[in-house]
């Protein structure tokens, strides 16, 4: 399918993920799924992701946030021009240096370590729940040392869930941009 221009295919680290070439590819698809929703009677209805909530509202992935909220925060930084992502590589912009400074982050010390440390500062990471990048590298890293830090998140006990507070519901709005609902 892939050789046909029907599908394609992005690398991100071991995995490969495919995804539907285009927008008319989609189409096509949606159409056969009408037409069979017709003719067989409704089933057992697909879910993709975390059944549980929590974890699909805020957990961490490795040391980074993932979920609705990471997704939003990387969305927000993106939107405002503060975070740039590209394919497996993302950069900060000098504006977005700037406002990470402002929300009290110590980004100028992970610029020095990523240069020491062979550590990528800022790259997408696939959302296996929202089917959309949210941040990981040094500065995804940072930002979720920082929220549990200013007490924006808690971790929830046996879990990889946080939980967001009413403080980090405004700072994230705030401070990140996020859309969070």
């Amino acid at each position: 399918m892939t050789a046909t221009g029907l599908l394609s295919v992005e690398k991100q680290g071991r995995h490969r993920y495919h995804r539907l070439a285009t927008p008319s590819v989609a189409s096509m698809v949606e159409s056969i799924m009408q037409v069979a929703s017709e003719l067989e009677p409704a089933g057992r209805k697909l879910s993709i992701g975390p059944k549980d909530a929590a974890l699909r509202q805020a957990r961490t992935c490795y040391d980074h946030l993932a979920g609705q909220l990471g997704v939003s925060i990387a969305d927000g930084l993106m939107r405002d021009g503060y975070v740039e992502l590209a394919g497996d590589a993302g950069i900060v912009t000098n504006a977005g240096i700037a406002r990470l400074t402002a929300i009290g982050m110590d980004v100028r010390r992970i610029l020095e370590r990523t240069k020491h440390s062979g550590r990528v500062l800022c790259r997408p990471c696939l959302d296996w729940s929202e089917r959309r990048p949210h941040l990981a590298g040094m500065l995804g890293a940072l930002i979720c040392e920082h929220s549990i830090q200013q007490g924006w998140i808690r971790r929830l006990p046996g879990t990889r869930a946080v939980q967001l507070t009413p403080e980090g519901e405004r700072a994230f709005r705030e401070g990140f941009g996020a859309q969070l609902a």
